[in-house]
């Protein structure tokens, strides 16, 4: 807020001294030269007009107009001098931003020159429609200005006005492909992880297991606009600046997602001159803390970041599941779950940004993350057989899991001479690694509680990695003032591997031993180029981003032996695809505008579908892939309205409608166990290419100043989803329309304390189609346990409530720090039921997860303002909140 409200009194003060001197000289402030506050910066390079290299030693005078006390007239004066050095370069820094100035230009052998310049700074227009996405963003950077190649002997280049947009940093924007929202200040999920921030988000739904869907589909996870090995339960939320929803992305993004879109997490930056930084900690009704702390420094050509948390968790989870299995000999399971998963992570972040000169950015990152759990488990199963109790069995288990990811990143930006033409090229890397181990006991019971043989002693010891290496590299250059052309490449790299060996304990050796028919060791190698442009241009009042990308794909997928060697490999090559892109925005006025977009998309089998081999890792749920899958692909459009009718508000109205051929979804059926030894039958789940599908919905989206204290969002989603597939006994026509909603409010009881209520209700719901693409196998499994991937069923209606309130203070010397108390679903009402039916089975089930838990947390934050932060060679690349590393 520090900074929109110096920018703010920057554009009143210097706009209100234009009107009280005629010549512009500008206000006076503090003595010197009039205009506002000192954060200008203009900066440069002299080249020599036949060779086009810089001039060395080349004498520049900066002068301006100064009002004179004695004569009361603005007086020209020289503000500044300065020797361009060896490569050309020169910068002035600490300007008025609203004065006149001039460039005197002079160098041996060469012609004198003399040269006007300005920020030429406007007051923002009312509203800013569709494409004033940027909000806050596009402020940053718009009161520098690089004057280009200047080059001696000829005539200056001048590159044209500069326009700062003041606008205070509203809680969602709206980008030409993109909404944007801002959650650095959303309290509720403060000391949580990314999961919870999700819930906030009104066009995402998020269930008990923390899975979120976008438009009943899975999103692909982007962090700072390149993918990621990270799961959001693994990403603080104090981190966290922005949450970008893309939801139907255009030909710089990667065409693969299908249904979804991408959702981008922007971590936040911070790049201001000095040192600053701030301290994190918290705890929560379950005794488990939270901390964390960050660090910035900003020096000369360097600015060095730094960031550390750490989260403890415990979550409890209770749940009934009551099923009707549909055999030659009818029978019924009732089971009774209660599971405690305890553990932490540890997260830690660095960066170093290199400022070579006034054009040129070199960026390293890296980050580290490591978590380990315990996972304690009790089920009771009730087993009837022809509506006679048969037997109940208690089954016990216990698992560790421990995993750690480390992702590096290693960026360079070129700033050419013509404002807004850069080129980026950047590498990134992650990787996971995982292990795990697990202990089940099952014992058995007769009706009359009487032990039923001996009981069955399961052990599963796994691991695995996953390996992400993506390349990319973007041009973009404004042609004009109403064109603008961008190119890009890529490439993505992908290695996985897992290996889960199975035990059975012998009580006969009185040692557990390997089972090699149920275990499991494999590995897949993924490979997508691509190539994209995108030409952009506006006529009037209309605006055009036309696009194509060009993909092709190579897929290689191995079962290993228990040794490690090459068992069996199965490969797929996807050919060169094209896929275009269209955005049309008609701007009705400064407050409306409309915008029409389609996209086609593809989503392409993963290897957990494809993988023609059973996997007994989950004995009551087996999956096999089918290495015939067909990738499917989507026709996306979109028809959107947004309407900024008031200050501080917008109202936002979207209709969209997806086709979808050879959607792939499951298919489950019954087949011998091969883990039974009296050879039981047992549900087996694979995959196939259904003929095609559609879905469409309504999103309406309203954020309202209802009073000076009161901040209110609303958000609406009506959305239907129907299949077509031909599946041998089974008929997979499942569609319902559906709805649900969201709110969030904001309450500013004074300066210093402010309370957040949300909630959210969601209508009964039809099951979603298990589609690919999602990760896992097959994109997540059944929610409640049991086959659902091609039942007939739905979610019943929930309901529930967050609520936060927060007491700000604001001390001496740049400190600040604020305390937080918040409890989420608040009357215990968030309770996730659900009943599917096929040819095979019908089932009920309902579960609860961590319900009213209180948290207390408390930031420091130490460090001065310093207006350098609007310089172009601090900000420039984080302008748009991560959007120009987004170039797909």
């Amino acid at each position: 807020m520090r900074k929109v409200f110096v920018l703010l009194f920057v554009l009143i003060s210097g706009l209100s001294a234009e009107a009280q001197f005629p010549g512009g000289g500008g206000a006076r402030l503090g003595g010197g030269m009039g205009g506002g506050a000192n954060i200008g910066h203009l900066y440069g390079k002299v080249v020599d007009n036949t060779t086009n290299k810089g001039i060395e030693s080349v004498t520049i005078q900066l002068l301006g107009n100064k009002f004179d006390t004695s004569t009361h007239k603005m007086k020209e004066v020289a503000l500044g001098t300065m020797i361009t050095k060896p490569n050309g370069n020169f910068s002035f820094e600490n300007l008025p931003v609203m004065g006149k100035f001039k460039l005197k230009i002079g160098a041996i052998g060469y012609k004198s020159l003399e040269k006007p310049v300005s920020f030429d700074i406007k007051m923002p227009s009312p509203g800013g429609g569709m494409q004033s996405g940027g909000g806050m963003q596009q402020m940053l950077g718009m009161v520098d200005k690089d004057l280009g190649n200047i080059k001696l002997v000829q005539d200056a280049t001048d590159l044209g006005n500069v326009t700062v947009t003041a606008t205070v940093k509203q809680q969602f924007e709206l980008g030409i492909d993109r909404k944007i929202f801002n959650v650095d200040k959303n309290l509720v999920s403060s000391g949580q992880t990314a999961t919870e921030v999700m819930k906030s988000i009104p066009s995402l739904n998020v269930d008990i297991d923390g899975n979120v869907t976008m438009r009943n589909a899975t999103p692909t996870l982007f962090i700072d606009g390149r993918p990621t090995t990270l799961t959001l339960d693994q990403i603080p939320a104090d981190i966290i600046d922005k949450v970008e929803l893309i939801t139907n992305p255009s030909a710089k993004f990667d065409a693969s997602g299908g249904n979804a879109g991408i959702l981008n997490i922007v971590l936040k930056k911070n790049k201001k001159t000095g040192y600053n930084g701030g301290l994190r900690a918290g705890i929560d009704s379950r005794g488990k803390l939270n901390g964390g702390a960050d660090l910035n420094l900003r020096q000369n050509k360097f600015n060095i970041s730094l960031n550390a948390n750490y989260n403890q968790r415990k979550s409890i989870g209770t749940g009934t599941t009551d099923r009707n299995n549909f055999l030659t000999v009818p029978s019924s399971v009732h089971n009774e779950n209660d599971g405690t998963n305890l553990g932490s992570f540890r997260f830690l972040r660095g960066g170093i940004d290199y400022f070579a000169d006034n054009r040129n950015t070199i960026s390293v990152g890296a980050n580290y993350v490591h978590g380990s759990f315990d996972n304690d488990n009790f089920q009771k199963v009730d087993s009837t057989i022809k509506g006679a109790f048969s037997s109940y069995s208690n089954i016990a288990s216990n698992s560790q899991f421990s995993f750690t990811n480390v992702g590096t990143q290693l960026g360079y930006k070129h700033n050419f001479a013509k404002n807004g033409e850069n080129f980026t090229t950047d590498f990134n890397y992650n990787s996971s690694t995982n292990n795990n181990n697990s202990l089940t006991s099952t014992q058995t019971f007769n009706p009359d509680n009487s032990v039923k043989g001996r009981p069955l002693l399961q052990q599963t010891l796994g691991d695995g990695y996953n390996r992400f290496y993506t390349i990319q590299s973007d041009y973009e250059n404004p042609i004009s003032e109403d064109t603008k052309l961008e190119v890009g490449a890529r490439a993505a790299i992908r290695d996985f591997g897992n290996s889960s060996n199975q035990y059975v304990f012998n009580p006969n050796t009185n040692q557990y031993m390997l089972i090699p028919a149920i275990s499991n060791h494999y590995k897949f190698n993924d490979q997508v180029y691509a190539a994209y442009t995108t030409y952009s241009f506006k006529i009037k009042k209309w605006s055009y981003q036309l696009g194509l990308r060009a993909e092709s794909s190579n897929y290689t997928g191995t079962l290993l032996n228990a040794s490690g060697a090459d068992s069996s490999q199965f490969k797929v090559k996807y050919p060169l695809s094209l896929f275009p892109s269209a955005f049309i925005t008609y701007k009705y006025d400064d407050k409306q505008d409309f915008q029409l977009n389609y996209s086609r998309r593809v989503n392409r089998p993963n290897f957990f579908q494809l993988m023609p081999f059973p996997d007994y890792s989950d004995p009551q749920n087996i999956s096999i892939g089918n290495a015939g899958l067909k990738p499917e692909f989507t026709h996306s459009f979109e028809l959107s309205y947004n309407d900024a009718y008031k200050r501080g508000a917008n109202f936002l109205a979207t209709v969209f409608f997806k086709y979808s051929t050879d959607l792939i979804t499951r298919y489950v059926y019954r087949d011998k166990n091969a883990l039974s030894p009296a050879g039981d039958s047992a549900y087996f789940s694979t995959f196939i290419n259904a003929n095609n599908s559609y879905s469409y919905g309504l999103e309406l989206t309203n954020k309202m100043p209802v009073t000076k204290w009161w901040d209110l969002t609303l958000a609406f989603n009506l959305y239907d989803s129907k299949i077509n597939a031909s599946v041998p006994g089974q008929t997979l026509d499942n569609s319902l329309v559906s709805w649900f909603a969201k709110m969030n409010s904001n309450f500013k009881l004074s300066k210093t304390i402010s309370i957040q209520w949300s909630g959210e209700y969601q209508a009964k719901t039809v099951l979603p189609p298990s589609s690919g693409g999602g990760g896992g196998r097959g994109g997540g499994g059944p929610m409640f346990g049991g086959p659902q991937g091609t039942a007939q069923g739905y979610y019943l209606p929930r309901y529930g409530f967050d609520l936060a309130i927060r007491k700000d203070w604001n001390w001496k010397n740049g400190q600040s720090g604020s305390l937080t108390l918040s409890m989420n679903d608040i009357f215990r009402t968030q309770v996730f039921k659900s009943y599917s039916v096929s040819t095979l089975f019908d089932q009920t089930a309902e579960r609860r997860r961590d319900p009213q838990v209180l948290r207390l947390n408390f930031s420091y934050r130490f460090g001065k303002f310093d207006a350098t932060l609007f310089k172009r060679k601090n900000t420039k690349a984080d302008q748009g909140g991560g959007m120009d590393m987004m170039q797909q």
